[in-house]
């Protein structure tokens, strides 16, 4: 299924890549985001790759920990887009490549650590995207990425569908669709890796109104790339109209319009005999009721339990 016009993004961050450096504060966020998860790891990686680097946000925030570079050997950094990649090449120094997140110029077992920063969610085939990523990890190597969760843009999502439909009778996709994190550690799951964990924050930044929102949004290169967008122009009275519907539901009452940008963390381990496992049900040699230094009461049909608001009721 292809969701998105890659050919696009890539125009896109061609686009972007000069003025990147004063619109990017997600993307470091996000990389500062993930150089703390590092830190929380004991093992050394001697081949790392930053998978979508942008302009090396990810290199720049792990330059910026002595404990984090202590344990990356190499940082190679590929992206889409080869502005991007040349920009992240002088600004970190590492080697880069450009080369697309869909189709990994890699070996299987070539890397220690995989680290992806807010570029996953651009992919038309994720589950595929994230096997070959799991192929390329050596065994007992780790996987980090973030990428824009299902909440992101709530706001100016239900503003421009409401005020297009208002205005020309339908709407179309204005806003990308975006992986829910409900779904992310399936993902990582179905795609072989082990010990996956997913988990979301929300980041909301505040705007004047929804032009100087979309425009930052053009500058940081996640501007519309869905391929059944709408190709014709888009009316003004639409953009007048949702600015004017964003408005009255979200403004603050500093007369600021809120945006809600969803980061989805992912982690996860390609699998390696040394990894902790599961139990098999009923192996268990110590009993919760000792661990507690309580009575067990066995449950059957006959015996009530008390529920949360003090009344014995049956199971």
């Amino acid at each position: 299924m292809r969701i998105f016009d890659r050919d696009l993004v890539r125009r896109h961050r061609d686009r972007a890549a000069p003025g990147l450096s004063q619109n990017d504060f997600l993307l470091r966020e996000a990389a500062e985001r993930l150089t703390d998860r590092l830190l929380d790891v004991a093992l050394a990686f001697p081949m790392a790759l930053d998978l979508g680097c942008h302009t090396g946000q990810v290199a720049a925030a792990i330059g910026q920990s002595a404990a984090a570079r202590s344990k990356i050997g190499a940082l190679v950094q590929t992206d889409v887009s080869p502005k991007m990649a040349g920009l992240a090449r002088r600004n970190s120094g590492c080697a880069t490549a450009t080369a697309d997140e869909e189709f990994l110029p890699f070996a299987d077992n070539a890397l220690d650590l995989v680290l992806s920063n807010l570029s996953l969610h651009w992919v038309n085939d994720l589950p595929g995207a994230l096997a070959q990523i799991r192929r390329a990890i050596k065994p007992n190597g780790l996987f980090l990425a973030t990428l824009f969760g299902g909440e992101t843009l709530r706001e100016l999502r239900s503003a421009l569908l409401e005020a297009e439909a208002e205005t020309t009778g339908g709407a179309g996709p204005r806003v990308s669709p975006f992986t829910d994190v409900r779904d992310a550690g399936n993902l990582l799951t179905r795609a072989g890796f082990a010990l996956p964990v997913a988990d979301a924050e929300s980041i909301t930044v505040t705007y004047p109104d929804m032009f100087k929102l979309m425009a930052d949004l053009r500058a940081m290169a996640e501007t519309n790339a869905v391929i059944e967008r709408r190709k014709a122009p888009s009316r003004r009275a639409t953009f007048l109209k949702a600015d004017e519907i964003y408005r009255s539901r979200f403004s603050d009452g500093r007369g600021r319009l809120p945006a809600t940008f969803q980061i989805i963390t992912m982690t996860a381990w390609a699998p390696h005999a040394s990894q902790q496992k599961p139990l098999r049900p009923g192996s268990a040699t110590t009993r919760l009721a000792d661990a507690l230094k309580t009575s067990e009461v066995p449950l059957n049909e006959t015996t009530p339990f008390v529920a949360a608001g003090g009344e014995a009721k049956k199971p």
